[in-house]
């Protein structure tokens, strides 16, 4: 399995915060069965993102991760927020907080207070060639008392990651319905851990594959956590993913200069 969207990195976020505990996790993520890693640190108004300091820290944990027999594949990536300053520095310059440098975006958004243009953004992020990837709307009290929110930025071709946690009840039933809803409808294109300690957060997946293949199907499970975060991590375009379900029912056909566009 392949999690994309994981705070393993020590000292930089609110995430590990030492390199014992990194190493914890990366232990306890390769014995559930994961074996690429994406280091994403958060970039935000309290947290600086800096690429260089961040491949540096990968590279030293290649190291201590060679010495103590842990097996994982690192790659980097950003748990971006949706400042003014992040977005212009994304658009300058797709590779600096995309995974791997390749294209494909984590984007988080707030609680509350959900811009009124994130159509508008996510369009401007992807004229850049960046996919964006909505991380755990599940969890979002915004969207989850609006889900039908979310529609027009998949309809535009945002992709979501839902937290592995969320699908076990281990982030809240409201999370947990929400997370069920979204996968009923084939909504979901990741299964992430978003991992942040070895307790309340900790790096495992195995368990939401299993029941996610166990009520949505196995091809379903293999693609969320195998599959797509795979093509991800290597900058490469998804499969065909299966037809989501009420998300183009109600398109009103488009005028000559939206097809123009395609907006």
């Amino acid at each position: 399995m392949i999690d994309i969207h994981h705070h393993l990195l020590w000292g930089l976020d609110d995430g590990a915060s030492n390199v014992e505990t990194t190493l914890a996790m990366a232990r306890i993520a390769a014995e559930d069965g994961i074996t690429h890693v994406v280091c994403s640190p958060h970039a935000n108004s309290r947290y600086a993102y800096e690429p260089e300091v961040i491949s540096a820290k990968i590279a030293e944990l290649e190291r201590l991760l060679a010495n103590e027999h842990i097996a994982l594949k690192l790659g980097r990536g950003c748990d971006f927020h949706l400042s003014y300053d992040n977005i212009e520095q994304a658009k300058s310059n797709p590779a600096r907080y995309s995974i791997n440098g390749l294209g494909y975006l984590l984007v988080e958004i707030p609680d509350y207070g959900v811009p009124p243009n994130l159509t508008e953004v996510f369009y401007e992020l992807q004229l850049a060639s960046l996919t964006p990837i909505l991380t755990h709307p599940e969890r979002n009290p915004t969207l989850q008392a609006d889900r039908p929110r979310m529609i027009e930025w998949l309809q535009g071709g945002v992709l979501i990651q839902v937290t592995a946690g969320s699908i076990l009840g281990q982030m809240g039933k409201q999370a947990e319905r929400m997370a069920h809803e979204l996968l009923e409808k084939r909504w979901v294109n990741f299964l992430a851990t978003d991992a942040h300690n070895t307790t309340s957060r900790p790096p495992k997946m195995q368990a939401a594959y299993d029941l996610v293949a166990k009520k949505y199907g196995p091809d379903y499970a293999h693609l969320l956590c195998v599959s797509n975060p795979l093509a991800a991590f290597n900058g490469k375009p998804l499969q065909p993913q299966p037809e989501p379900q009420g998300l183009y029912e109600n398109l009103e056909p488009k005028s000559w200069w939206q097809r123009l566009f395609n907006r």
